[in-house]
């Protein structure tokens, strides 16, 4: 996911997450409610609300606000049903994109993310055109100032974590999904915060972008993001650090 965690690490220096604390709010309650729904409101039993719970904490998010997102996915309070999917298709540059939805109105959203891709230069493509490229794993950023290699390495070595990459001036961490939480709190246990810490969707392979492609994805990106239904949005692009932050600072 190279591109996609320096892109979110830069934004997050600048400052650009804090003014959309109340859209990740959103994101996080929902999957949440929807992690309640489908394996039930006990976090030791459930590692999808688990991870939720952990991720929604990460934000600063208000217990009570936790508490009552568990309740309305277990109908202990009354509350929205949400139905999710997931959207499949290319961006500028021939790059594959998958998004993840939750919404309580399947053709709305569907519409309004088929005309998101059209404006910016790509387009929705059918169930599993994409999806064969992709890979779930657990999936964790730490940025190299806040921690050296060898450390990371023996952790990743000790908690049983797949692999450990050089991304810049980020380390990425990958894990299978079972092992993902483990290998966060460990992280926590050594006071080493993570930029980015999420199940994920890995790409096999990536498309390097510059230039107009590259804006052009960035743009899709974020207004997929933005979108109130969108969860999550995982995709294959690669783009060199120093335009990213060239791209950031533009903004």
């Amino acid at each position: 996911m190279s591109g996609h965690s320096k892109w979110a690490t830069i934004k997050h220096k600048k400052g650009a997450l804090d003014a959309r604390r109340g859209k990740i709010f959103t994101k996080l309650i929902k999957e949440i409610t929807v992690a309640a729904r489908l394996g039930g409101g006990d976090p030791d039993a459930n590692p999808r609300l688990r991870t939720a719970i952990a991720a929604a904490k990460a934000e600063n998010m208000p217990a009570d606000n936790i508490k009552r997102a568990i309740q309305k996915g277990t109908g202990e309070l009354p509350g929205t049903s949400y139905e999710e999917s997931v959207y499949e298709g290319y961006g500028p540059g021939g790059v594959a994109m998958m998004v993840e939805v939750a919404t309580d109105n399947k053709n709305r959203t569907i519409s309004e993310i088929r005309h998101i891709f059209s404006k910016n230069g790509g387009n929705l493509s059918e169930s599993g055109s994409v999806a064969w490229m992709f890979h779930k794993k657990g999936y964790i950023v730490v940025e190299k100032e806040k921690a050296d290699e060898e450390k990371l390495l023996n952790l990743v070595m000790e908690t049983g974590a797949e692999d450990l990459n050089d991304d810049d001036s980020n380390w990425e961490i990958f894990t299978a999904v079972n092992d993902f939480q483990r290998v966060v709190e460990r992280l926590k246990a050594e006071n080493i915060t993570p930029a980015v810490a999420e199940i994920s969707m890995i790409p096999q392979s990536y498309v390097k972008l510059s230039g107009k492609s590259a804006q052009q994805v960035l743009r899709l990106s974020e207004e997929l993001e933005d979108h109130d239904d969108v969860q999550h949005v995982y995709s294959n692009f690669d783009i060199e650090e120093s335009e990213l932050h060239a791209l950031a600072e533009a903004k």
